[in-house]
C-alpha cells in the first residue's frame, strides 16, 4: 500500500478528485475522471485507485473517523460542547438545531456519494478488466462490495431511506430518488456476502496478493473477517438476532487470528483484537481521533472544543480500568475537563515521528457484544452473560455470572447497552445509532437534549440528519428528511 506506483496513483486520483467530483448528482459524466479501461488495466492503477478510498477515509474531514465520532457523541449524550470555543460546526450538532441551511457544515452525504460514485466506478471497471491479475481482481472487487456497504450503513443510519446509487451513469443518478431503506439494507447484505466470497481470509501486503509472514501484518486492507464483522453488525440493526449470531461467532470462533487483547493494547496498531484499522495519511499524525478529542493543558478551544459529558463519566462503574487508560483530564478555568484519551498520539512535528496508533474501525469486542445481544434476544442468557463477562473482565470489573446470574432478558440487555456505552464511547457514533436502533432515542434525548440547548425541546424527527440543501436543489426527485 506504500509503493511508488501506488501513491503516484492516489495523488492523481486525488487530484482529479478535488477538481471535478462533485455532489451526487452533479457528476457529469466520465469524462470527468479516469475511465475505467485506463485504471484497472494494470494491477498498479487498479490497486491504486482502490487504495485512495482508505486514505481518504483515514483524513481530516469529510466523514473520517474524527468527524463521525465526534458529531455522532455531540448529536447523543456522550460528549460536551465548550460554548466559548465559536464553532458553530460542532454546536448545532451538539444542540440538536440541524436544519437544511447549516446541515452541510460536515457534508457526510455528499463525501459518501463523491465515494461511493468512485466504488461503482471501480466494480465496472474491474468486472471489464482483462489486464489484472485474477486473484488481485478479485480482491478489489471485494473490496469494492465491502465498502459500498460500509458506506450504506452509516448513510441509512445517520439519514434514514436515501438514493440507492448501483451504477456510475449520471443520467441515473442526476435524478436519484429515495429507496426505502430496507431495501438499502439488503443491498448491504447481498455486497457484504459477494465480500465474504471474494476477499482473502488472510491480510494481504501491498501487492494486494500476497499475505504477509510472521507478525508483520498490517490489518489495513478488508478481508473476509471484516466483511464477516460488519455482516453481523448488519444481522444486529436488522434484529435478525440468529444470523447476527452466527456471523459474529464466525470470527469469535478464529483465535488463530483475532483475540482480546489487554486495555491498553486495543488502539495500538495491528493489535489481535482489530479487525479493520486505517493508516494514517497526514503527516505528523497518527489517528484523527487523537487530534479531535485530546485537550492541550489550556482545556477546550476552537480547534478542540469537545470533551466527555459528565453522564459518560458518571455510568463508569468502580474500578472500570476502561475509564483510567482510556479517558484522560485537564485542569483549566477552574473547572476539569474529562476527554476520551483511547488514542493518545497527537501531532508530532518531528521529522521521523513514531506512527504507533491506528484508526480502529471494526474490532473484536464489537463481535462479542453483538453475540451477547442476539443471544438475549434468542433466550441464550447465559450464553449472553458469558460473552459479556468477557469485556467486564478484561475491564477488571465483577462478572455478572457472580453478581446477577439470573437476569430476566430486558434487564440483560439493559446490562449490554450500557456496556456498549462505556466500550465504545466516542468511536464512530455508536452510542447514537444504538440509541435509535433499540429505540431509546425519545426516553434518553427528551431529557438531554433541554440540557444541551437552553431548553429546546427534542422532537423525534431529529434523530436523522437532513440533507443539505444544496443536494436538494441539485436533484429535483430528492425530498428533504421528514420534519425538517
Amino acid at each position: 500500500m506504500k509503493s511508488k506506483n501506488c501513491l503516484m496513483v492516489l495523488l492523481l486520483l486525488q487530484g482529479i478528485f478535488s477538481a471535478s467530483c462533485k455532489k451526487l448528482i452533479d457528476i457529469e459524466g466520465p469524462e470527468t475522471s479516469l475511465s475505467s479501461k485506463d485504471v484497472y488495466n494494470t494491477d498498479a492503477t487498479a490497486l491504486g485507485a482502490v487504495t485512495s478510498l482508505y486514505a481518504q477515509l483515514s483524513g481530516f474531514g469529510l466523514g473520517g473517523p474524527g468527524d463521525l465520532s465526534c458529531i455522532g457523541g455531540l448529536s447523543a449524550d456522550e460528549l460536551e460542547y465548550f460554548p466559548l470555543a465559536g464553532n458553530l460546526t460542532f454546536s448545532v450538532y451538539y444542540q440538536n438545531k440541524l436544519n437544511n441551511n447549516n446541515s452541510g457544515f460536515i457534508n457526510y452525504w455528499m463525501s459518501s456519494y463523491q465515494r461511493l460514485f468512485v466504488i461503482n466506478s471501480a466494480i465496472e471497471g474491474l468486472n471489464a478488466s482483462t489486464g489484472i491479475n485474477p486473484s488481485l481482481k478479485k480482491q478489489l472487487l471485494g473490496e469494492m462490495k465491502f465498502m459500498r456497504a460500509f458506506y450504506y450503513f452509516y448513510l441509512v443510519n445517520l439519514y434514514g431511506d436515501v438514493p440507492l446509487v448501483l451504477t456510475t451513469d449520471y443520467a441515473i443518478n442526476s435524478l436519484a430518488k429515495k429507496t426505502d431503506k430496507a431495501l438499502v439494507y439488503q443491498q448491504m447484505v447481498s455486497d457484504l456476502k459477494e465480500a465474504q466470497n471474494l476477499l482473502s481470509s488472510q491480510y494481504l501486503g501491498g501487492d494486494g496478493i500476497t499475505p504477509y509472514s510472521g507478525n508483520l501484518e498490517e490489518r489495513v486492507r478488508p478481508t473476509k473477517w471484516g466483511a464477516t464483522a460488519l455482516l453481523a453488525r448488519t444481522y444486529l440493526y436488522l434484529k435478525d438476532w440468529t444470523n447476527a449470531e452466527l456471523e459474529s461467532t464466525k470470527i469469535l470462533s478464529n483465535t488463530t487470528q483475532f483475540h482480546i487483547v489487554s486495555i491498553d493494547q486495543v488502539f495500538l496498531k495491528n493489535n489481535k483484537e482489530a479487525i479493520w484499522q486505517l493508516q494514517p495519511v497526514d503527516k505528523g499524525i497518527n489517528t484523527a481521533e487523537a487530534n479531535t478529542f485530546v485537550l492541550p493543558p489550556s482545556g477546550p478551544g476552537y480547534t478542540r472544543p469537545v470533551y466527555l459529558s459528565k453522564r459518560v463519566m458518571d455510568d463508569f462503574e468502580l474500578g472500570d480500568k476502561r475509564k483510567s487508560e482510556w479517558t484522560g483530564h485537564v485542569s483549566a478555568n477552574g473547572l476539569i475537563y474529562d476527554y476520551p484519551y483511547k488514542y493518545k498520539v497527537t501531532l508530532s512535528l518531528e521529522v521521523s515521528y513514531p506512527i504507533l496508533e491506528y484508526s480502529t474501525v471494526l474490532r473484536l469486542a464489537e463481535q462479542v457484544l453483538i453475540r451477547a445481544e442476539a443471544r438475549a434476544h434468542l433466550g441464550n442468557i447465559s450464553g449472553a452473560i458469558s460473552d459479556v463477562d468477557v469485556i467486564r473482565e478484561r475491564a477488571g470489573l465483577p462478572l455478572i455470572e457472580t453478581t446477577d446470574p439470573n437476569p430476566d432478558m430486558e434487564h440483560l440487555l439493559d446490562l449490554i447497552l450500557k456496556e456498549r456505552r462505556i466500550e465504545f464511547f466516542a468511536e464512530w457514533g455508536h452510542r447514537w445509532l444504538d440509541l435509535k436502533r433499540t429505540d431509546r432515542i425519545n426516553e434518553v434525548m427528551q431529557i438531554v437534549t433541554p440540557q444541551k440547548s437552553g431548553g429546546a425541546v427534542w422532537k423525534t424527527f431529529q434523530q436523522y440528519y437532513p440533507i443539505p440543501l444544496d443536494e436538494l436543489k441539485a436533484d429535483p426527485n430528492l425530498v428533504q428528511v421528514p420534519g425538517y
